[in-house]
């Protein structure tokens, strides 16, 4: 199984996130479930393009929240990079 593994950056993103959202308490434990999936299946976000290229995104416990993660395969690890709101003009989904 793959190991899913949270950045010091991610867990910062997060944080803010569920600050400057007012994200109900149980956020973390949502999130956590949104990313579960990747254990089974690391390749089952979609690739992103430009700057974002080596990387992949999966949609969080609400639908504007960006999963952007990476997966190594030879050490079968996701690295979550960031969590960023897709709604917002720099999301990693939007192009330059």
């Amino acid at each position: 199984m793959t190991t899913v593994v949270i950045t010091p950056t991610a867990r910062h993103d997060l944080e803010a996130i569920v600050r400057s959202h007012s994200l109900p308490p149980d956020t973390i434990a949502r999130f956590k479930r949104s990313v579960a999936s990747l254990e089974k299946f690391p390749r089952i976000g979609a690739s992103l393009e430009g700057r974002w290229a080596s990387y992949r995104f999966v949609l969080g416990p609400w639908r504007w929240m960006l999963v952007v993660y990476t997966y190594d395969e030879t050490v079968d690890r996701v690295a979550i990079a960031t969590i960023q709101d897709a709604r917002s003009s720099r999301a990693a989904t939007t192009t330059p």
